[in-house]
């Protein structure tokens, strides 16, 4: 709940002091987007004199203190950017032990990086595709120019409409000149588009809102031309991959989703995964066929859950899906902590 409490005194949250700092990225258009660097818990021990004597609360110049020194000076740091789901803010829900979950698996190397979008929280504006789009990519590019950690040390990390914004982020920079790949990336509860969402979309896992309409092809795609925010996640996922197996850049992709989201069903995971592997053959494949080759490839792993994995000469993408986690709360379990450990340990450099 973050209701009445300052976002821009972390400490309120169950942070230690100062193991947060609270400061404004800049967009294009001059304005800023609301922010929060987490130290790792081990590292903030080793530096917790340091960090103890710096004032509190929200910072002008992040350059000038310990927690940005010590991702910017450390070659061997590594960084988690943040994109969180569309309600509430940085602070809200089960987003702060998220990004401890984020850190655990190497405590004195790995930052987290997270915002609020515009529209959210302190970061002023409206929310929308574009704009949401523009404000990832301004933090990405603070986290490259800025704080000076090259995209092979970085997992970009999304959940929910995060997952959204984190593959348009991937396929933006994908599609520059030259190619810019990332360690990795993990999305947690992705959907297919808005349009799919809202067609599945049930109240506590049981009360349908729009669905009925989808037995009505004319009128649900009728009511379809009223979505502005299209986030057509199979589109940017599909042309993610694509440009990365064209360009013959290293991707590393893990996409996990609970069997027991209501919120977001988990057939969404299986229609992303197929639009991401069909990216990888020339010929394509159609849904059935990959159901087939995860039928006998596909590791049970009973009451955890299930594991598919894909592989080229270029990439990895894996399928985790839990047998329990529901929306929110997978986002602090083990799962995620081993899908960044893996990631970065398959970087080049490897994070040992």
């Amino acid at each position: 709940m973050t209701w009445f409490k300052d976002l821009t005194v972390p400490e309120s949250f169950g942070f230690l002091r100062n193991q947060v700092i609270a400061f404004n990225i800049k967009t294009p258009n001059d304005d800023a987007v609301f922010a929060w660097h987490i130290l790792p818990i081990e590292l903030y021990r080793q530096h917790e004199a340091s960090l103890l004597a710096e004032s509190t609360g929200f910072v002008d110049d992040v350059l000038t203190r310990t927690t940005f020194k010590l991702l910017h000076d450390d070659p061997e740091a590594r960084l988690v950017i943040h994109f969180h789901g569309a309600a509430g803010t940085v602070a809200s829900g089960y987003r702060v032990p998220n990004y401890r979950a984020l850190s655990a698996g190497q405590p004195k190397k790995i930052h987290v990086l997270t915002f609020d979008y515009r529209g959210f929280g302190r970061s002023k504006g409206s929310p929308s595709e574009y704009g949401m789009c523009v404000d990832a990519i301004s933090v990405v590019n603070w986290a490259i120019k800025v704080a000076g950690i090259p995209p092979s040390r970085i997992v970009i990390f999304g959940q929910s409409i995060g997952t959204a914004v984190s593959l348009a982020v991937l396929e933006h920079f994908a599609l520059q000149s030259p190619p810019v790949s990332f360690a990795g990336s993990v999305l947690v509860a992705p959907f297919v588009d808005v349009a799919t969402l809202v067609a599945t979309y049930r109240i506590a896992g049981t009360i349908p809102i729009l669905s009925p309409l989808a037995k009505l092809p004319s009128l649900f795609n009728y009511l379809g031309t009223f979505i502005r925010d299209k986030w057509s996640s199979k589109d940017r996922i599909a042309g993610y991959i694509k440009a990365c197996e064209a360009n013959r850049e290293r991707y590393r992709l893990t996409i996990i989703h609970a069997e027991d989201d209501w919120d977001i069903p988990w057939h969404h995971t299986e229609l992303i995964f197929w639009h991401a592997v069909n990216a990888t053959e020339p010929r394509g494949i159609s849904f059935d066929e990959l159901e087939l080759t995860k039928h006998e490839s596909r590791s049970d792993l009973g009451a955890a859950g299930s594991i598919m994995e894909w592989r080229t000469e270029t990439g990895i993408i894996r399928e985790v899906v839990p047998k329990t986690g529901l929306h929110d709360v997978i986002m602090g379990n083990p799962v995620v902590t081993i899908a960044v450990m893996r990631v970065f340990a398959g970087a080049d450099p490897p994070l040992e």
